[in-house]
């Protein structure tokens, strides 16, 4: 869970999107060569704590530990004061180095330059979060089999979809949870199509380029696989 020269915004990125309450890494501050940043994820905000490394020990806060897992497995029992408000924070659940992400950081925020025109310093602050997505796509109704280009937005476990970019209320939001498999699909005339698949309906969506199709298609699986993954230590938890 030592993550060495990950930004404060990407750590942000990487719990808010794919973590949960309690997720923690470590990584370098870039404030002094001798500060860590414990990057610990409450509810819906993540909270940077520094963390001085003397030589011989590990300070955080009037605490001193002589080995990092010493400080995790004391904060696990006991909660951080995460923020004026008092809000309490346990370290519960490391955030791995070696973890499967939907796409690299950087690529996402030179991708989003290239987009507007403008430079990657001044799109730091507004870049996208890991493990989301948004786009349109053109989508089969359920009844009538006519296609319509609706404004999907991926964000967490929900899959939305609205009439427009301009929208603010959705016309569904789909629990990813619940859906069992993602999809090309070639039973179409159209090109690009791929599906979803939940126990009550198969939504069947299109993309402009082959290229666009593949990139939902790679993200959604992702999703469906850290929700199993999710769901396998729910459970390992429970029976033991």
């Amino acid at each position: 869970w030592y993550h060495d020269s990950l930004t404060r915004h990407a750590a942000e990125a990487l719990l808010l999107s794919n973590g949960q309450d309690g997720s923690y890494l470590l990584r370098k501050s870039n404030e002094r060569e001798d500060l860590y940043s414990l990057s610990v994820r409450g509810k819906d905000s993540v909270k940077h704590f520094h963390v001085e490394h003397t030589g011989t020990s590990y300070k955080f806060g009037f605490n001193e530990f002589s080995s990092l897992k010493e400080l995790v497995m004391h904060f696990a029992n006991q909660p951080l004061i995460g923020s004026e408000t008092g809000t309490l924070i346990v370290l519960k659940h490391p955030y791995p180095r070696q973890v499967e992400e939907p796409s690299i950081y950087e690529s996402v925020r030179v991708h989003t330059a290239m987009q507007t025109g403008r430079t990657e310093s001044d799109l730091v602050p507004n870049a996208p979060s890991l493990g989301t997505k948004e786009g349109y796509l053109i989508k089969q109704g359920k009844i009538v089999k006519s296609w319509k280009t609706r404004w999907f937005t991926l964000h967490r476990n929900e899959l939305k979809y609205f009439k427009d970019q301009t929208a603010t209320e959705p016309i569904r939001a789909l629990d990813l949870t619940e859906c069992s498999a993602v999809q090309f699909d070639y039973s179409q005339e159209r090109v690009n199509c791929f599906c979803l698949v939940f126990p009550l309906r198969t939504y069947y969506l299109c993309a402009k380029t082959g290229i666009e199709a593949d990139e939902w298609i790679k993200i959604l699986r992702w999703k469906l696989s850290q929700i199993r993954k999710q769901l396998e230590e729910r459970n390992v938890t429970l029976s033991s």
